[in-house]
């Protein structure tokens, strides 16, 4: 919550605070935005390969941690704004961010086990989008009232959201250590129609086989080798290429939601002088902290009925999105007719569906992961956030040069996808169940 209360509220503000910093600087920095995400998530993408092996070496708390110093540093780029410094902590963060998601993913699914991993996704997802209403509270009262971020409004924001980062890492040192030994036994469910090449890669660590169907698996602690293997070995099984398609329509959503809609709003002239203090009120709404705390009702409902109302949430937040906004304003300050009345209070409804969606799928692909891949959760983890960090990278290029009904088309085509991709694993996981079928 405090390292992203500093990272998310930075990504929604960066296009806005960086377009100010090139008109404040009278061409001395001619950063971009877009282009600094777009880093981010560009080598977030390539580390997520070797973010198992570094995991696996340095354990899930102090990957954490160091992970973490890398959102400081780029935390602190914006300062003082220069451009091999903001492109330098961009580069800084997305090897940081493989890591941390990747340990992050580790450390909730061996603190878990298959009854508690929703509760557990459900209740760390709602602390992290908490991070988007304290940051975003914060933001807001700072840009109160400008039309242009003064150097004054820019360094105190950031000395604020660097302050928070730092504290974030320092409280990762205070988790707890791994809970179980090298000779501890897991408990998890696993497909009866998994592929060939899914289950080989399970079997490896089989110890045993009773007459119902069930395994003893044991959980060694991964060499570094082993983990860069696993992660490519999972890569290509037929259950990660379908959810592959959900993981992608996550990274092109967060992108909408995080970036490309506030910047949006912030150069929307339909809404005149406060539109970039808007963005904090945005940013809040984003939050969705409400549905991550209701995980808990995956183990009644499934997980695909929750995914279901999180896709409807985005295509309604999408419609609203086509209505009420510029089509340019994604790359300009806008004054061009809307299809209906540019209003702000259908704006703002709109970022709480985009946050509201995202918790959605998120929380139950966490839970989806850890149920599948209890005992392959690094690589696993590391596949899910490679696929979604090079969507979002894609994503971040596009966002800055194409009109925003494009953009728009992308998510719902690939939105529809993922819940198709989503719902198939989903129910191949409960037939298995139903079947009996369990590996120990």
């Amino acid at each position: 919550m405090l390292i992203f209360t500093a990272f998310q509220t930075c990504g929604m503000v960066e296009n806005v605070v960086i377009s100010s910093a090139t008109k404040n600087s009278n061409g001395t920095f001619t950063g971009s935005g877009y282009i600094s995400l777009g880093i981010v998530y560009g080598v977030f993408s390539l580390s997520n390969w070797g973010a198992p092996s570094f995991v696996a070496f340095a354990g899930a708390k102090m990957s954490m941690f160091f992970s973490s110093l890398m959102y400081f540093l780029f935390i602190l780029s914006f300062l003082k704004p220069m451009e091999w410094a903001l492109y330098l902590g961009s580069a800084l963060v997305g090897l940081g961010a493989a890591v941390l998601w990747t340990a992050q993913g580790n450390f909730l699914t061996i603190n878990s086990d298959s009854q508690t991993v929703a509760r557990n996704s459900g209740i760390f997802w709602a602390l992290l989008q908490c991070s988007l209403l304290f940051g975003n509270i914060y933001s807001y009262f700072v840009f109160r009232g400008q039309d242009t971020i003064t150097d004054d409004s820019r360094r105190l924001l950031f000395i604020g959201l660097s302050g928070a980062s730092f504290l974030g890492s320092f409280a990762l040192l205070l988790l707890r250590r791994k809970p179980y030994s090298l000779n501890s036994v897991r408990t998890l469910n696993v497909s009866q129609e998994i592929s060939d090449d899914s289950m080989g890669s399970i079997s490896e660590n089989i110890s045993g086989t009773n007459n119902q169907g069930s395994v003893s698996a044991m959980q060694p602690a991964d060499t570094p080798l082993m983990a860069l293997k696993k992660s490519f070995h999972l890569f290509r099984t037929k259950e990660m290429m379908i959810l592959s398609v959900v993981f992608a329509y996550t990274g092109l959503e967060m992108t909408f939601f995080s970036s490309v809609y506030g910047t949006c709003i912030g150069q929307n002239e339909h809404f005149g002088q406060q539109r970039k203090a808007y963005l904090g009120i945005s940013g809040m709404l984003i939050g969705g902290v409400i549905f991550g705390l209701i995980g808990k009702k995956t183990n009644a409902f499934g997980r695909d009925p929750l995914v279901v109302i999180g896709f409807l949430t985005h295509m309604a937040a999408f419609l609203l999105a086509f209505l009420n906004l510029p089509m340019n304003c994604p790359y300009a300050e806008s004054f061009d007719s809307t299809y209906i009345t540019s209003n702000l209070y259908l704006t703002l409804f709109g970022s709480f569906l985009l946050g509201f969606g995202d918790s959605s799928f998120n929380t139950q692909l966490y839970s989806l992961i850890g149920d599948m891949y209890a005992t392959e959760s690094p690589p696993a983890f590391a596949v899910f956030k490679f696929v979604q960090s090079v969507a979002a990278c894609a994503a971040f290029y596009y966002g800055g040069v194409i009109e925003l009904k494009w953009q728009l088309l992308i998510l719902v085509a690939m939105g529809t996808g993922s819940l198709l991709s989503f719902s198939s694993i989903e129910w191949k996981a409960l037939r298995a169940k139903q079947a009996g079928y369990q590996a120990i």
